[in-house]
C-alpha cells in the first residue's frame, strides 16, 4: 500500500509517514458518513450548535498542539499558526450563536393558510481543501456543513495529512462530548495519483449530495466538471490576484503597513493576499520607500521561533514556481527592487520580493503569484487604477486606500467578491466569502455560506379549497 510522507519545509526533514486508504477504506468512510448524516439531520439546529461550541472549546484547549502541527507541516510562523487556531475557535462560537437564526424557517405571506421557506440538510458533502490554512479552511467549511445538518468527507492536501487527521479526531471528540453522532467528518488519506479518480467517483456516488473545493483553478475545473456531470451542487473558492489600490490621498503609512501584512503574511501563500499594488504615480515613490523600510523589518527563519515573521514556503515545487514567475516578469521589463534570488541550503525559503514598474500584461500581474512576491503597477489617475484592477480573470477580493469618498467610489467599480476600503481583505464568519470569474462561485461563511449546503425548500399548506394557481 502506498504511503504519504510529510516533510518540514524549514529543514526538508521527514515528519511522518501515513498509510493511504484503499478502495475498501474509502467505501467504509462513505458508508459511515451517510449513516452519520441521516442521524444528524434529525437533530434540531438548536442542538447542533452544541457541537460547534464543544469544538471551539477543544480547539482553544489544544491550540499550542495544533499550532505546532501547522508550523511543522506547512511552515507557517508559530505566532500566525496560533492566530489561525484562535480564529477557528472564534468562528465556531460565532456560527453557533447565529445559526439558529440563519437556518430558521422564513414565513412568507401568500394566499396559503401557511407558507414558509425551510433550510434542510443535503446529506454528505465532499470537501477538497488546501494546505495554506490547514485548520481554518476546513473549520470554515465544517462549521457551515455540520450546523446545517450534513456530514463531510475531507480530502486534504497530502503535505498536511497530520492536520487532516487531527481535525477528524477533534470533531469526533467534540461529538462525543455533546452526544452527536460519530464520523461526522472523516479524512480521506488517498495516494496523490489516485485523487482525481477517487474524487470523481465520490461526486458521482448517489450517497454524496454536494462538493466544495478551495484550491487551484485546475482542481476546481476538475471537481466542477465532475459535479456538473453528476448534477450535484458545488462551491468553488479558487485563485486570486487581488488588487491593492493606493490613491494619491491615501494615508501612505497605514497603506504600507497593510500592504506588507496582506502580501507577506503566511509567506504570501494566501488567495486573498494583496498581490498587485496599484499605486498612483504621484505617491508611488513615497509608497515604495515606506514598503522597503517595512520589508527590512521582516525576520526570516525557523517558523517555530516566535521572533520569525516570515517562514518558508510550504513545498519546494511551489517555491520554484514563484521564482520562475519573478524571473519571467523581470525579463518582460519589470524592475527587481529586492529579493528574487533562490536561496541555497535546505528547506523551502524564498526572500520577500518586490517588483516595480510592472504592467498588467506581465507574468506577475497576469498570473496568481502564490508566495512572498509583490508587484507595483503605477497608474496616472482613478480611471487607470480601475482599469488596472480589472485587468485580470480573477475576482476574489479588492482593497482600496483613500482618505476621501474616492476610495469607495473606485472600489465599487472593481470586479470582486469582496471589497475592503482602508482595510486588508480578510474572511470573517459573519460575512459571506467567495469570488467571481476564475476565482470561483458560491459562497462560504455567513448566512449564505451556511445555506449553501441546504435544500432551500418551499412549504405551502393550503386549505384544500382549490386556490388559484399563478401559471409559470
Amino acid at each position: 500500500m502506498a504511503t504519504i510522507v510529510t516533510r518540514n519545509p524549514h529543514t526538508g526533514g521527514e515528519l511522518a509517514a501515513y498509510e493511504t486508504m484503499d478502495a475498501d477504506g474509502v467505501e467504509t468512510a462513505c458508508a459511515r458518513a451517510e449513516s452519520a448524516a441521516r442521524a444528524w439531520a434529525e437533530v434540531p439546529v438548536a442542538n447542533r450548535v452544541a457541537l460547534l461550541r464543544a469544538l471551539g472549546t477543544l480547539l482553544t484547549e489544544r491550540r499550542e498542539r495544533y499550532a505546532a502541527l501547522i508550523t511543522a507541516e506547512m511552515g507557517k510562523p508559530i505566532t500566525e499558526a496560533l492566530g489561525e487556531i484562535d480564529k477557528c475557535a472564534l468562528s465556531c462560537a460565532l456560527v453557533a450563536d447565529r445559526a439558529p437564526e440563519w437556518l430558521a424557517d422564513e414565513v412568507v405571506d401568500t394566499p396559503a393558510q401557511r407558507s414558509w421557506v425551510a433550510y434542510r440538510p443535503l446529506g454528505v458533502v465532499v470537501a477538497v481543501m488546501p494546505w495554506n490554512f490547514p485548520f481554518w479552511q476546513v473549520i470554515r467549511f465544517a462549521c457551515a456543513a455540520l450546523v446545517a445538518g450534513n456530514a463531510g468527507l475531507l480530502k486534504h492536501s497530502p503535505n498536511v495529512t497530520g492536520c487532516a487527521l487531527a481535525l477528524e479526531a477533534v470533531i469526533d471528540d467534540a461529538a462525543a462530548a455533546c452526544g452527536a453522532p460519530a464520523h461526522l467528518l472523516q479524512a480521506l488519506v488517498v495516494a496523490e495519483d489516485a485523487v482525481p479518480q477517487v474524487i470523481t467517483a465520490l461526486v458521482d456516488d448517489d450517497r454524496i449530495a454536494a462538493a466544495t473545493l478551495t484550491g487551484s483553478e485546475r482542481a476546481g475545473a476538475a471537481v466542477g466538471a465532475a459535479a456538473g456531470a453528476a448534477l450535484k451542487k458545488v462551491v468553488l473558492e479558487l485563485g486570486g490576484s487581488d488588487p491593492f489600490v493606493v490613491l494619491d490621498d491615501a494615508d501612505l503609512d497605514a497603506a504600507a503597513d497593510a500592504a506588507i501584512r496582506s502580501r507577506f503574511g503566511n509567506s504570501g501563500q494566501s488567495c486573498i493576499a494583496a498581490k498587485r499594488w496599484i499605486v498612483q504615480e504621484t505617491v508611488a515613490d513615497a509608497f515604495v520607500d515606506r514598503v522597503l523600510t517595512r520589508l527590512d523589518r521582516l525576520v526570516a527563519g525557523d517558523p517555530a521561533d516566535p521572533t520569525t515573521t516570515i517562514g518558508p514556503m510550504a513545498r519546494s515545487d511551489l517555491r520554484y514556481a514563484v521564482h520562475e514567475q519573478v524571473v519571467a516578469t523581470v525579463a518582460e521589463g519589470a524592475t527587481l527592487i529586492t529579493g528574487g534570488v533562490l536561496p541555497q541550503g535546505p528547506g523551502c525559503h524564498y526572500p520577500p520580493t518586490l517588483l516595480d514598474h510592472v504592467s498588467t500584461g506581465m507574468t506577475a500581474a497576469r498570473m496568481e503569484t502564490f508566495g512572498p512576491v509583490a508587484c507595483v503597477i503605477r497608474v496616472r489617475d482613478d480611471e487607470e487604477a480601475v482599469a488596472a484592477a480589472n485587468a485580470t480573470a480573477y475576482g476574489l477580493g479588492a482593497s482600496v486606500w483613500s482618505q476621501s469618498d474616492r476610495g469607495l467610489a473606485v472600489g465599487q467599480r472593481i470586479r470582486s467578491g469582496a471589497l475592503f476600503v482602508n482595510a486588508v481583505v480578510a474572511s470573517d464568519a459573519r460575512m459571506p466569502f467567495g469570488g467571481i470569474g476564475r476565482s470561483g462561485h458560491g459562497r462560504e461563511l455567513g448566512a449564505i455560506g451556511v445555506r449553501e449546503f441546504t435544500n432551500v425548500r418551499t412549504v405551502w399548506v393550503g386549505d384544500g379549497a382549490g386556490l388559484p394557481v399563478i401559471a409559470e
